[in-house]
């Protein structure tokens, strides 16, 4: 493999010296472009960039130096055109001189919509000539070429040429770039022999404004002899665009009662013929009106600028007096300044004529009449109003107060957002007895304020007139709820209380009875004359229906109306604790290994159902007349728990303990639970509590053994 190393190098440095050299033959020094157009901004922004241009001295660029013939401009090194400062007027042109060791050249950019500015090439550049420059020596001679768009047949059609005044004999023409060889290829052609170019089919302006060709001469082997030249062909442009208004649709406002000349909207056009040409000089004029009253002539155009605003006075422009507040506009856009010749183009413009709040709402009446039953609630009466402003804004919806008649809030009012009624409200129930007529006060306003000619005035205010009518009311119950607190296992047929139920109806005279409504656990009774509640049964504060020691009972008082009328009331009886509950312990069953070092058997608690002070503290004890002494052992922890214990290891076997649990009430209590412990068999990680065969002591047989203890003796 080592001797093929040298000559694979040696190939590689082949290729490079040939691609070089084929880049040197094809490399022309100079810009690439010569001219540019570019249409005159508003401004020109610092620093900004305005466009690329491309120089090559064939040698790498290097030292490559440029110079702007305005001093507002600069050239970066990367060939970028921009601005040293915001500036607007520079002329109609700009030349950029470039040159180093090995090449120099100049470039024109046309500034379209410019302005001539006064100085010449000559003190414009000041060229510093310390060095010679190679510069060079060309002799073929090209011009631009301008051809009209939307020619016609026939084609191909000669449209320029291309001298080479030292042309060598046998040379021939060749045309390349975007138009020849490039996409949109085969538009443009040369003759080789002679230098005519030709166009081959109709060009389009907007599509492309301008083509960059090139022109060389070659021998006859193709091999380039002189150039490329560059070779520009500008298309003229033709009027064959309209005016498109593209941004639609397009809807102005404008408030009713608006001065003379206010601006209402802008409307412009857009046309893609060449902007510095009459063909894309626009003229705007409004050609129909719809509707056209009060006033044919309600709105004018600015010509130029497109801006639409009123004629009228301000009389004219009242939404409530006009039959439509829409009116359509049909703009035209002329090009060629307005010129008969010129191609038109049109839009519709929508302006709205909007309400500002000039009319108050009126009521349509002075007076409304409402009647209620007392004890309901909910509207009563819907007031109407008229107002002539727009029903889509504030300046129609509106907004209902209660000025007077309302001392207690019993009424409100709120506005329907469909038919802009005041919905007027019973929101707390009347009375009959108290008051059976109100009278109320009632404004209406806008959501919108008034303009400041406008106020409000007497049909804004109407008055409401409300019966109230009279219904047979429920007995009510007082106090409701009712409570009495007793203790618990009080003697049945103790008396708790006397019920009062009254009749609101005082303008009727009726007598009322008393009925159990809801007595869960059944322990009352009730008197339908007089009311009075005793008991039936044992009050038991442990009972499942008591809850947080109070007992709930309903009652019905019926009065004798026709038809009848019911009131409920709620008796709490609050129950006093007795200490009636003994203790109980848990749990009740305990296991330990026979051989335990740990001598603890179980830990126990005790319960009370009832309440503190009868309660804990507990005392625990171990029946001593049913067990030996020096066998078991219960100590306290605290008030509500013990631990038992063994004094010695026992047999496996079931025993049964008895347990004495005390609470601290007054007399106590006092119960006695079997404790029954498991003494099992604990051997290599197993549990065995299985007490067949083992030695059993029950309550009943450690009593027989101390009995006969006792006869021994």
């Amino acid at each position: 493999m080592q001797p093929r190393t040298p000559l694979l190098l040696c190939v590689l440095l082949s290729q490079v010296l040939l691609l070089t050299s084929a880049e040197d033959l094809d490399c022309t020094p100079g810009f690439q472009q010569k001219v540019f157009h570019i249409n005159q901004p508003a401004q020109f922004i610092e620093d900004q960039a305005i466009l690329n241009l491309t120089f090559r001295d064939c040698e790498g660029n290097s030292k490559v130096h440029y110079e702007v013939s305005s001093p507002y401009f600069k050239m970066n090194h990367d060939g970028s055109l921009v601005a040293l400062k915001n500036v607007t007027a520079v002329g109609k042109t700009l030349f950029v001189h470039a040159r180093s060791p090995h090449a120099e050249d100049m470039a024109e950019l046309v500034i379209v919509g410019g302005k001539d500015i006064q100085g010449s090439l000559q003190d414009i550049f000041k060229f510093a000539r310390t060095s010679p420059v190679p510069r060079q020596k060309r002799s073929i001679v090209v011009s631009p070429i301008l051809i009209p768009e939307n020619q016609r047949q026939p084609f191909p059609r000669d449209v320029g040429k291309v001298v080479d005044s030292d042309r060598p004999e046998g040379s021939r023409f060749r045309l390349t770039g975007k138009g020849v060889d490039q996409e949109p290829k085969g538009i443009f052609r040369i003759n080789e022999n002679t230098g005519s170019v030709s166009v081959t089919r109709t060009l389009d302006r907007e599509a492309i404004a301008t083509y960059q060709l090139f022109v060389e001469t070659t021998d006859v082997n193709g091999k380039t002899l002189e150039g490329p030249v560059p070779l520009e062909v500008i298309v003229i442009d033709q009027n064959d665009n309209r005016p498109i208004f593209r941004e639609g649709p397009y809807v102005g406002h404008v408030m009713e009662g608006s001065p003379t000349g206010t601006t209402v909207m802008r409307m412009t056009a857009f046309d893609a013929d060449d902007p510095a040409t009459d063909n894309a000089l626009l003229r705007y004029n409004i050609r129909q009106q719809t509707p056209d009253k009060p006033s044919p002539n309600m709105f004018y155009i600015d010509p130029e600028k497109g801006d639409i605003v009123t004629v009228v006075s301000p009389a004219l422009l009242d939404r409530e007096t006009l039959e439509n507040p829409k009116y359509e506009l049909i703009i035209e856009a002329q090009d060629m300044a307005g010129l008969d010749v010129g191609l038109t183009g049109t839009a519709t413009a929508t302006i709205m004529i909007d309400d500002k709040n000039d009319h108050s709402p009126k009521f349509t009446k002075k007076e409304f009449q409402a009647t209620v039953e007392e004890g309901a609630v909910g509207v009563i009466v819907n007031l109407t109003v008229e107002d002539k402003d727009d029903p889509a804004t504030g300046a129609w919806r509106a907004a209902y107060t209660i000025i007077n008649g309302n001392p207690g809030q019993s009424f409100e009012i709120h506005t329907n957002p469909q038919t802009n009624e005041g919905m007027l409200s019973v929101v707390k129930p009347l009375d009959y007895e108290i008051s059976a007529f109100h009278t109320l006060l009632i404004k209406v306003e806008n959501e919108d304020p008034l303009v400041p000619d406008v106020s409000y005035g007497p049909s804004s205010t109407a008055t409401v007139h409300i019966t109230v009518l009279d219904v047979n009311e429920g007995p009510v119950f007082y106090p409701d709820p009712m409570t009495v607190t007793r203790q618990e296992n009080i003697s049945v047929g103790s008396v708790l209380l006397t019920v009062n139920a009254t009749d609101p109806d005082s303008l009727q005279h009726q007598t009322i009875r008393y009925s159990i409504y809801k007595d869960p656990a059944g322990w009352l009774n009730i008197n339908p004359i007089n009311g009075t509640v005793d008991t039936t049964a044992v009050l038991d504060r442990e009972s499942p229906f008591v809850h947080n020691s109070v007992y709930t009972a309903l009652f019905l008082a019926v009065d004798s109306g026709n038809p009848p009328a019911t009131g409920t009331g709620t008796l709490l009886i609050t129950l006093e604790d007795v200490n009636d509950n003994a203790p109980v312990i848990y749990p009740t069953v305990a296991e330990v290994c026979d051989d335990a070092r740990n001598l603890s058997v179980v830990i126990l608690g005790a319960s009370d159902k009832d309440l503190h002070p009868n309660t804990d503290p507990f005392k625990f004890e171990i029946h001593k007349q049913a067990v030996p002494d020096k066998v078991w052992k219960i100590s306290k922890i605290n008030n509500t728990h013990a631990l038992v214990s063994l004094l010695q290891n026992l047999n496996k076997a079931n025993y049964h303990l008895p347990i004495v649990v005390t609470d601290s009430g007054k007399p106590p209590m006092t119960n006695i639970t079997d404790l029954r412990v498991q003494v099992c068999s604990c051997k290599n990680s197993k549990v065995d509590c299985n007490a067949a065969g083992a030695l059993h002591f029950s309550t009943t047989s450690v009593l027989l053994v101390s009995l006969f203890s006792l006869a021994c003796l």
